[in-house]
C-alpha cells in the first residue's frame, strides 16, 4: 500500500494551528472554498497576492481599490496565503459568527407573521439608520447578493444561511 509523503503535507500547513483546519468544515464546504481560492488566485501560482486581489476585485467591478486596502487584506494572514492559510482565515472569521438559529431568531422578531421574508424598504431603513449603519454601497451590495422578489420582499432565511455557511442553498 502506497501513501503520500507526510513531510510535504506538514510543510504546506503554514504554521501553528492550521493542522486541524480541514476538520472545521464539511467536504463540500472545503471544495467550495477551493473553488473560491482558485478564482482569487488569478495567476495560478498557489498563493493569493495583492495583484491577485486587485485582478479579482476588478473582475467584479471594483476598479479603484487602493494599494493600502489590498495590503491590509494581505496582512490579515501571518504569511503567504496558500489554500490552507486561506481556509484557516475563513475558519477564524466564521468562529465569531452567531449560529444560524440565533440570526434567524433576530430576523423573526422583524417578521411577526412568520412569512420568512421582510420588506426591502423596512430592512434598508433599519440597516442604514440603526447601530452599525450600512453605507449606500453596502446596501447596494446586499441587494445585488440577495435581490428582493417582485413584491419587494427579502428572503432572510437565505441571508442567514449564507452568513453561517458561506454559500447559497441549492433548491
Amino acid at each position: 500500500m502506497l501513501s503520500a509523503p507526510k513531510k510535504a503535507k506538514r510543510r504546506a500547513g503554514g504554521g501553528e494551528g492550521s493542522s486541524n483546519v480541514f476538520s472545521m468544515f464539511e467536504q463540500s464546504q472545503i471544495q467550495e472554498y477551493k473553488e473560491a481560492f482558485t478564482i482569487i488566485d488569478q495567476n495560478r501560482d498557489g498563493i493569493i497576492s495583492k495583484d491577485d486581489l486587485r485582478d479579482v476585485l476588478a473582475s467584479m467591478g471594483q476598479l479603484n481599490v487602493k494599494n493600502e486596502e489590498l495590503e491590509a487584506m494581505i496582512k490579515e494572514a501571518s504569511g503567504p496565503i496558500n489554500f490552507t492559510v486561506f481556509l484557516t482565515m475563513f475558519g477564524e472569521k466564521l468562529k465569531g459568527a452567531d449560529p444560524e438559529d440565533v440570526i434567524l431568531a433576530a430576523f423573526k422578531v422583524l417578521d411577526p407573521e412568520g412569512t420568512g421574508t421582510i420588506k426591502k424598504s423596512f430592512l434598508e431603513e433599519l440597516l442604514s439608520t440603526q447601530c452599525d449603519r450600512f453605507s449606500q454601497e453596502e446596501i447596494k451590495n446586499l441587494w445585488t447578493a440577495f435581490p428582493p422578489d417582485v413584491a419587494g420582499n427579502v428572503d432572510y432565511k437565505n441571508i442567514c444561511y449564507v452568513i453561517t455557511h458561506g454559500e447559497e442553498k441549492e433548491e
